[in-house]
Parts: structure tokens; C-alpha cells; sequence
């Protein structure tokens, strides 16, 4: 049984779905219903919570934050595997240093070189230029895939 994979992104990225089925096509579960909520979902949220004077920090401990991170959270923890499309924004970076620090792999997609360097995506598992090479490095983990993240940086250190 392959693993659990958990699609991280944006909500403005129309590509999600489309890479999510590229990688079902290779037999994997992969959960991405998160993007259903609409490109402008944070948005509307912002808007609605100001509407009710509610501050940003009043609005996080909100009843609609609380729903939506439960529903995230409940996810991130059921994966197996994390892979994080570029573009993204804070959210996405935080899910995937949250399953990393989790002890789960962790993988970037890009979706081009980048024009500017950052060497802490050596916390992933790996780094990605194309679905291929991203399905190739599932492939290898396997159906036993505990420790890879924690193997990987002992390997660096």
C-alpha cells in the first residue's frame, strides 16, 4: 500500500489539482481537497472578520480559523508524506516544517529555478524540478519510509 500524501500549496495555484491527479496516476493517495476552498477563501475571511472588527489575532482564535485548521491539522497528521508546490506562501512552509518536525519526508516542488538561493530547503527530503523526478523520489521511499528525514539530516551534519 503506497503512502499517504499530503499536497501543500496555494490556494491561487491552479496547478494543484493537476499535479495532485499527475501523482495519482502513479498509485498514490493524495489529498489536496483543502484547494476546493476557492482562491479568494483568506480573502473573504480577512474581509468578513473585519466587517465584525475583529483584529487578526482575534480572528485566528476565530470559530471559522478553528474549523479550517482542524480540518488541515487532522490531514498533516494523517499523511504519511508532505509535498510542498511553489509557489507558496507562510501556511504552506509552516505544514511542511510542521510534518518534517514530525519526522516525515518532506518534499519541494519546484515549479522553476529559483531566482534566489535559500539553503534551508536542505530540511527536505528533496528537492523537485518536474513530477517525474518527484515521483521517481516517492517511488524510493517506499513502503517503508519512517526515518528518511531524520536520516537525511544526520547525513549532513
Amino acid at each position: 500500500m503506497k503512502p499517504v500524501i499530503y499536497l501543500i500549496g496555494s490556494l491561487r495555484n491552479p496547478e494543484i489539482p493537476k499535479i495532485a491527479n499527475k501523482i495519482r496516476e502513479h498509485g498514490f493517495e493524495v489529498f489536496d481537497d483543502w484547494w476546493s476552498a476557492s482562491e479568494d477563501a483568506d480573502d473573504w475571511w480577512q474581509h468578513h472578520e473585519a466587517g465584525k472588527g475583529h483584529s487578526y489575532k482575534e480572528a485566528i482564535y476565530g470559530h471559522h480559523a478553528d474549523c479550517v485548521f482542524s480540518f488541515d491539522y487532522k490531514h498533516l497528521n494523517r499523511a504519511d508524506i508532505g509535498v510542498l508546490v511553489l509557489p507558496a506562501g507562510k501556511s504552506g512552509h509552516l505544514e511542511l516544517g510542521y510534518m518534517i518536525g514530525r519526522g516525515k519526508p518532506g518534499f519541494i516542488l519546484f515549479d522553476e529555478e529559483p531566482g534566489r538561493f535559500d539553503v534551508m530547503y536542505r530540511f527536505a527530503t528533496d528537492v523537485c524540478f518536474s513530477i517525474e523526478e518527484l515521483v521517481k523520489g516517492l517511488n524510493k521511499l517506499g513502503s517503508n519510509h519512517s526515518g528518511t528525514v531524520t536520516n537525511h539530516l544526520q547525513s549532513v551534519s
